[in-house]
């Protein structure tokens, strides 16, 4: 008995250990929930659970690699502290993965301690199953009874419609009261004193009508005029574009800065449209919307994820095998900003040298709607803008308006050397104002300046 329980105790010991030692291997003595966080931090910018990315899908890696290379999680943290020492040292298995996926350099993670690889692993052998998402368009329990909105809009429709048809029933009663009236001899008298034709209407109220014609002669020539000087102005011009970009998901949810994309506009005359090629420096690992906390109106993940798959074929990508296939399409953008051949508009000019007295002179004149982005002060809040559209005139008054109203930045050390003696002159010209500098002050309406 006592060598039977012996053998028990060693059994129920050595199955321990083996169920040990399995969810070692398995990463399951790690925090998923942790290694989450880890994952998303660190991993999600070349990885996906489910799919390729740059590198391999990593759900159940722990399993597939012992499968694949006969490797346990110790050569696991090797590769994911260096991978490249661990490929230097001769290692087969880590040099085929080298070669399997493009060589490609994977980062490497000296800061990551055991605790959170093992954490990464936990979440990639198990990761926490997320709720269901709730169905928003689904009626709430109780919902098809009428809310007390709908029974106040109803009552109003109810009333409206009593109201004309009270209305329509007295305007019948009056009508009837009139014919009634031209039936009896009370209009024989009136009947005399009609006008007969156009003649005697025109003897009698000619400078009426000569005043008339007068006033619609005026009202013509100024529609006439009023439409020449808005010829060629199109504020609040929003065109559909081929591949749809939000500007408010992108530098408004993102923050993503301007000048990443525009790079020209604070160093050339012109802010380019960028290339395709920008695009894919995020989205060759971003290929589905997965913020779903932001959705426009009548759109929904997959209107988002089709709009990624034309950047894709615009540029030839192929995210199944992480590559470029070398067959392009050209996307035919719409040009929203367009100025006309002799005009003159540099756009660094304004970003750099202009930049904060331009964001002063906004913010002045508009307190309650202020920018922080100088581009703001001609394009408008664009990070607010689902769809880009035309905010200003774009007149030659409008810059003119500007050019007046726009003090030079005197705290810059340039300017205040090189306006040195204009701004004492102009201190002495216009005292009251203590000899602010404007930009027309220094040749800003000058038609040189804008115009070849």
């Amino acid at each position: 008995m006592i060598s039977w329980r012996k053998h028990y105790k060693k059994t129920l010991i050595a199955i321990g250990l083996l169920l040990s030692t399995s969810a070692s291997f398995y990463g399951q003595d790690g925090d998923p929930k942790n290694g989450e966080k880890l994952f998303k931090a660190n991993c999600t910018a070349c990885h996906a659970l489910d799919k390729q990315v740059i590198g391999p899908p990593l759900k159940g890696v722990v399993e597939r690699v012992k499968t694949e290379g006969g490797v346990d999680r110790d050569w696991l943290h090797k590769w994911i502290k260096d991978n490249k020492a661990l490929r230097a040292s001769g290692d087969k298995y880590a040099n085929e993965i080298f070669e399997k996926y493009n060589k490609t350099e994977m980062l490497q993670f000296p800061n990551l301690t055991e605790k959170d690889i093992d954490d990464i692993l936990a979440f990639t052998t198990n990761p926490p199953v997320e709720p269901p998402k709730e169905d928003k368009a689904a009626p709430a329990p109780g919902a098809d009874a009428a809310s007390p909105a709908d029974k106040s809009t109803t009552n109003i429709v109810i009333i409206s419609l009593l109201a004309i048809a009270g209305l329509l029933v007295w305007i019948l009663l009056k009508l009837r009261q009139l014919v009634k009236l031209g039936q009896s001899e009370e209009l024989t008298g009136l009947n005399e004193t009609r006008v007969r034709s156009f003649k005697e209407m025109y003897e009698k109220f000619h400078y009426v009508g000569k005043g008339i014609i007068a006033v619609l002669a005026i009202l013509a020539a100024y529609g006439v005029w009023n439409w020449l000087m808005w010829i060629g102005v199109y504020k609040g011009y929003k065109p559909e574009q081929p591949i749809y970009f939000s500007h408010k998901i992108h530098a408004g949810e993102q923050k993503i800065d301007c000048q990443l994309c525009h790079s020209s506009a604070k160093y050339g005359k012109v802010s380019e449209i960028p290339s395709m090629n920008v695009c894919m420096n995020c989205h060759r690992t971003i290929s589905e919307y997965n913020a779903d906390h932001y959705m426009e109106p009548g759109k929904d993940k997959a209107f988002y994820d089709g709009e990624i798959q034309k950047i894709y074929a615009a540029t030839g990508w192929d995210p199944a095998k992480q590559q470029y296939t070398g067959k392009t399409q050209p996307v035919e953008w719409t040009r929203i900003h367009n100025m006309p051949d002799f005009v003159y508009f540099n756009h660094s000019q304004h970003v750099i040298a202009g930049e904060q007295a331009i964001i002063n002179s906004f913010n002045k004149k508009n307190p309650n709607n202020k920018i922080d982005v100088v581009c703001k002060a001609c394009h408008g809040k664009i990070d607010t803008m689902n769809v880009v559209q035309m905010a200003n005139d774009f007149t030659m008054g409008w810059c003119i308006e500007c050019h007046r109203t726009t003090e030079v930045d005197m705290n810059n050390g340039y300017n205040k050397e090189y306006f040195k003696n204009l701004h004492d002159k102009l201190k002495k010209q216009y005292p009251q104002d203590g000899g602010k500098i404007t930009v027309d002050a220094i040749g800003g309406l000058e038609c040189g300046k804008c115009h070849y």
